[in-house]
Order: structure tokens, then C-alpha cells, then sequence
């Protein structure tokens, strides 16, 4: 049986979680296909999914008997966007601590913070970045008395109360001004804690028995689950940390800290560091002499363009905004939007973030800066990207820098279904998401603001509560 999208969307949006059906099929054929690996866009391409997964995309792909199809002719299908650094789902209004779960302001501890469990999937935020065609993100906590923030998560937007799809997924560090201003006024300091920080870790670590051995590059497998294995990040709660008894009285970190750092010391977790200046990044670069096995990505890195040939000799992936050119801070002083584009054109791979950009709430502006990205390969001595590049830079490259390349962020065979089919072109503001897949899941597309305008687009009585009535 085939349908349009907008009957497909009527049809499953009978729950706000509709359920899929084991093992079935779904077919979207006749749009613009874009893979959102870097490569340009299939006109009249077909979309399989089935169980959840990527079969086959691409142009001439063959629409299994008895599939369910969509017809997206005249629009366009592209994997979701993934919001490569955020915390969306965090924080419902900012200045409201009891809605706010960002920052623990007044918590002893720093580094075993996880935040999935503050994670609240029905947070405005989601509902209105999943409308905009954002179907996961990077969410990080924020740095309050320490410089580890604590250990951040990838979530699915999906519209159901299981957001998680990788907890523990990575420790978030800052270094720069405002490392600086936790670690106690000045750079020197920042890296002095951190380095202790990381011995510390080597002696609990010591105590476990663990170290940094042969698997230590070992990234999540791919799992049918919703989340993936954890038995790489230990639980810092675990009793095999013992007591305080047998630690050093010197110490500056809790156990729990210590614990939640041991993975990072032997390269099984990532570690987002947030960097803008050209010098922090370079230092930050060489604490791999002191500690070979940490598997570093640099968030922020306004001046990296600077940088760019030790940036791409180093291997470092990196997150960055994508048109952050004013220098808002002293450690910006070389802002320019050609930024993003001159790293990428050094060979490094580069994911899009919204450090310092409102993070709770304008992931939804992803594309829209993609978009302008795009813009600038036509102005006159400025560096952008080419659209599929663009494109990837939403979708790929944030997956990839996880080391979730092979799960998440295409269209390619046997990725997750998170898929969007758009009235036009997605890097185009103009563009609105019409079908929004999660896992091969529809998702709802209405958000609060959408039922606000429909509530009250004709003005009447017929239904309304007089609020003026007791």
C-alpha cells in the first residue's frame, strides 16, 4: 500500500510513541536522498529501513514486496541531525534552579557527575529541536567548583520517557579562561590540577587493577539495544574502590572523582576539552606525552585555523561553532567564520557544536548554520564547505568523533533509522521536517508553541476555559 508522507504522518500519529511493528518494512522513494556522509544528493533515491536500521539507500534500490512506502517526490531525505555538543534536556528555564540541572554549583563532586539521570525528555527544548529535524545529541554537563564538569551522554530525541542511548559516553573538561577561573585564576593552575587529577586516577586505577593496556582504543560495539555496553566506563560507585583508608591524605579528589577519571587515564572514555585559544590548544595537544592514552577532541578551538597543521598531524577530532566570527573573549582574539571551513580544509575532522551558543535550546539552528557554511564558499576570500560536507557536518562527523560512526549519522547499511523527509532543501530555513524517524520510529512533530498557535489561531469560545471564572 502506498501513501504520501502527510497520510503516513496521520496515520501512525495516533500515539505520541507509536510502536513499531517487528520486522516491518518501510520504503521512502522518489526524494532527494542525501546520505550525510559528504557526498552530494541522489535525485529519485529510495530509502529502505527495516527493524529499526538502514537496508539500502541510494538511486535504483529495489523496494521490498510488501514494504510500506512513503512517497517523498519533490522533497528531500536525510539522516537526522545529531547536535554535536549541547544540553538539551537539561535545563527547563535557566534562572529556575529547581528546573536547571546544568551545573551542580554546590556538589563535593566533579568528574563522577553523570548526567543521564537528569536527563528530562519531555524538556520543551526536545520536543521543539526534534520538530526542527534533530533526531540525537551530545549533551554536556557545565563546570561549577572544578574543571571536569562531569561525565556527559548521546541522547535520542525520541518522544518516550528512554532517552539514553550511550550513557557515560565521554568526561568534559575546561581549560582556557574559563578552566583558569575554576582552577583558581590562572592557566598554569588549570593544567597543574588536571595533571594531578590524572595521577590520582593512576593510583585508584592502580588499586583496581586496572591500566592503560591493548584495548585501550576500544570504542563502543554496535548493540541492538537501546543503549550501548558500559562495561568500558566503571561505575565509580563500584565497591572495588574500597575506602579512603589506604588513599594519600593529600588528595584533591574524591574517590568517586578518581574512579570516574580512570577510564579517561587509560583511553576507554572520551574527553571533551573545551579550548578556544591558539596556545591552550597546543598544550592541551602535548598533555598526550605525559598521558599517551587519552583520547581527546577539542570542543570550541575558535583559533584553530591557526593551528590546523598540528591540530591534523595530532589525529584530535574536533567540535566546533560554526560561524564565530567576533572576538568575544581574549582568548578569541583570531575569531573568523572561515574557521570551520580552514580546519576542514587541513584534513581534520570536524563535527558542529553550539559551545557557548545558548546550548539548552538553539541546537535547532544546526542546519541554519550548516547553511551558512555553504553561503560562504561564495563570498570572496572567505572558507566554507561544499553542501554534502555541510550536510555531514550535522549528521557524520558529530557520530564519528564519538566513535559512533558505524551506529549513528547516515543513511549507509545497517545504521539506526533516524531519518528526515523535508519539503525542500534542509540547509534552506524555508525547509520544515514533514517525517521525523527515530530508530525507524515516527516521531510527533507538534511542540508547545505549535499548540499554542493552533489553540488560539481562530480567537473564540467554543472550548475555552473563561480564566475570569471561579
Amino acid at each position: 500500500m502506498s501513501m504520501g508522507a502527510g497520510a503516513l504522518l496521520l496515520t501512525l500519529m495516533a500515539s505520541a510513541a507509536p510502536a513499531q511493528t517487528p520486522g516491518q518494512t518501510v520504503a521512502i522513494t522518489g526524494g532527494t536522498v542525501a546520505l550525510g556522509d559528504g557526498s552530494d544528493p541522489i535525485e529519485g533515491g529510495t530509502v529502505v529501513i527495516r527493524n529499526g536500521r538502514i537496508v539500502a539507500a541510494g538511486r535504483g534500490v529495489a523496494v521490498p514486496a510488501g514494504a510500506q512506502t512513503v512517497d517523498a517526490t519533490g522533497k528531500w531525505v536525510t539522516p537526522g541531525i545529531i547536535a554535536g555538543f549541547s544540553r538539551v534536556g537539561l535545563a527547563e528555564v535557566d534562572a529556575v534552579d529547581a528546573s536547571n540541572d546544568v551545573r551542580a554549583s554546590n556538589s563535593p563532586f566533579s568528574a563522577a557527575i553523570d548526567v543521564a539521570p537528569a536527563i528530562n525528555p519531555r524538556a520543551a527544548a526536545v520536543s521543539i529541536s526534534r520538530a526542527s529535524g534533530v533526531t540525537r545529541a551530545v549533551v554536556a554537563p557545565a563546570t561549577a567548583r572544578s574543571i571536569f564538569a562531569g561525565q556527559g551522554a548521546v541522547i535520542d530525541l525520541g518522544a518516550d520517557m528512554q532517552p539514553i542511548t550511550w550513557a557515560r559516553a565521554f568526561q568534559f573538561v575546561e581549560f582556557g579562561e574559563t578552566g583558569a577561573s575554576e582552577a583558581g585564576g590562572s592557566r598554569a593552575a588549570t593544567f597543574a590540577l588536571f595533571r594531578n587529577a590524572l595521577r590520582e586516577a593512576r593510583d585508584v586505577g592502580r588499586r583496581q587493577g586496572i591500566s592503560g593496556g591493548t584495548d585501550s582504543q576500544r570504542l563502543p560495539r554496535a548493540s541492538d539495544q537501546r543503549e550501548f555496553p558500559l562495561e568500558e566506563v566503571p561505575d565509580p560507585n563500584s565497591p572495588l574502590l574500597g575506602s579512603d583508608v589506604n588513599r594519600p591524605q593529600d588528595v584533591l579528589l574524591t574517590r568517586f572523582d578518581a574512579a570516574a577519571l580512570v577510564p579517561v587515564l587509560t583511553g576507554r572514555q572520551l574527553l571533551l576539552v573545551h579550548v578556544e585559544r591558539a596556545s591552550d590548544i597546543l598544550q592541551v595537544l602535548g598533555l598526550r606525552r605525559e598521558f599517551p592514552n587519552l583520547r581527546l577532541v577539542l570542543v570550541g578551538a575558535t583559533e584553530g585555523w591557526t593551528v590546523a597543521e598540528q591540530i591534523r598531524a595530532s589525529g584530535v577530532p574536533v567540535i566546533a561553532n560554526a560561524l564565530v566570527d567576533l572576538p568575544a573573549s581574549f582568548e578569541q582574539l583570531a575569531a573568523t567564520q572561515s574557521n570551520f571551513g580552514r580546519m576542514r580544509a587541513a584534513g581534520i575532522n570536524v563535527a558542529m557544536g553550539t559551545i557557548n551558543e545558548d546550548e539548552t535550546r538553539m541546537v535547532r539552528v544546526t542546519r541554519q548554520n550548516a547553511g551558512n557554511l555553504v553561503a560562504l564558499t561564495k563570498v570572496p576570500g572567505a572558507s566554507g564547505l561544499s553542501w554534502g560536507e555541510a550536510l555531514a557536518a550535522i549528521t557524520s562527523r558529530p557520530a564519528e568523533v564519538l566513535g559512533l560512526g558505524g551506529e549513528l549519522g547516515s543513511l549507509r547499511a545497517g545504521r539506526r533509522a533516524d531519518v528526515v523527509v523535508w519539503d525542500g532543501d534542509p540547509l534552506d530555513t524555508t525547509s520544515i521536517p514533514q517525517l521525523v524517524l527515530i530508530d525507524g520510529v515516527q516521531q510527533p512533530l507538534d511542540t508547545r508553541q505549535t499548540k499554542l498557535r493552533d489553540r488560539y489561531l481562530r480567537p473564540g469560545e467554543q472550548g475555552m476555559p473563561k480564566a475570569y471564572e471561579r
